[in-house]
């Protein structure tokens, strides 16, 4: 058995975990997949090796480079599967809300960065309904709806960053501040709790670290939203909102190329 380790210094937090299992569960010589969020690695089991594995990750674009490649014993193999349908439509049912939630809230504030954040739920979300397509739908409706999902993403993030530069120019009045705090930090405890879950799902990341939670970049997100609200309202000025939102906007597009890769 041949044991071959990336690091992928994109990959932390279960979102991109899953676009990595969808994009190589048609490999068949692959035996089993080991991820360290932690460490940002990929252990890859093979018993026979893959030529063009280090191909496969990097049209992913999440940064993945060789370590090394070893040769061991096939006892404890890691299995090679999805999480349960359950965890997936609890995880997905928890991102779908906060992506209504926040986009609503979003506009009612006029905070662009919440608007942002609420996409990111929505990327998440399709990842996630993905993979439930991936329990027991044909590769080419995976693909089919991959490709559709990440051409939507792609264009609502085209509009925020069209909405973004729009005010920009334009004088625009500062957002509503304690919507923005209050909804985000409600965001924040979501991610956190759907990261918990997947984490605990495996019997041997029960006792997750505390630290590996503020490793996701979906909850460092929430985090500069409500530092957002927060200079908002020590500068009354809508700019911190404005440039949340463009990163966020930025960050989406990135996740929405990687989607549309799965589909290729």
């Amino acid at each position: 058995m041949q044991k071959t380790t990336f690091h992928i210094s994109d990959m932390d937090c279960p979102s991109e975990e899953n676009l990595i299992r969808l994009k190589l569960q048609d490999q068949k010589s692959i035996r089993g997949l080991e991820f360290d969020l932690a460490k940002r690695e990929l252990h890859v089991y093979e018993e026979t090796p893959s030529p063009n594995l280090q191909e496969i990750l990097e049209s992913l674009r999440l940064g993945s480079k060789k370590i090394q490649t070893q040769r061991v014993a096939p006892t404890h193999l890691p299995r090679f599967l999805h999480p349960e349908k359950k965890l997936l439509w609890t995880v997905l049912g928890i991102n779908f809300l906060f992506f209504l939630v926040e986009m609503l809230f979003g506009w009612i504030s006029c905070s662009l960065g919440l608007i942002a954040d609420s996409l990111d739920m929505l990327a998440d979300s399709f990842v996630y309904g993905i993979s439930l397509l991936a329990v027991g739908a044909g590769m080419s409706r995976q693909k089919k709806i991959a490709g559709l999902a990440g051409i939507f993403q792609l264009f609502l993030a085209i509009l925020g960053i069209w909405e973004v530069i729009r005010r920009f120019l334009t004088v625009e009045e500062s957002p509503e501040y304690s919507l923005m705090i209050s909804i985000s930090f409600l965001a924040l405890i979501a991610n956190a709790t759907c990261l918990k879950l997947l984490q605990s799902s495996k019997s041997e990341a029960a006792h997750m670290k505390a630290s590996m939670i503020f490793t996701s970049n979906d909850i460092l997100i929430n985090l500069g939203v409500i530092s957002a609200g927060l200079l908002v309202l020590w500068f009354d000025s809508a700019i911190p909102d404005l440039l949340i939102g463009m990163l966020v906007f930025v960050w989406v597009t990135r996740g929405a190329v990687r989607i549309i890769k799965l589909s290729e």
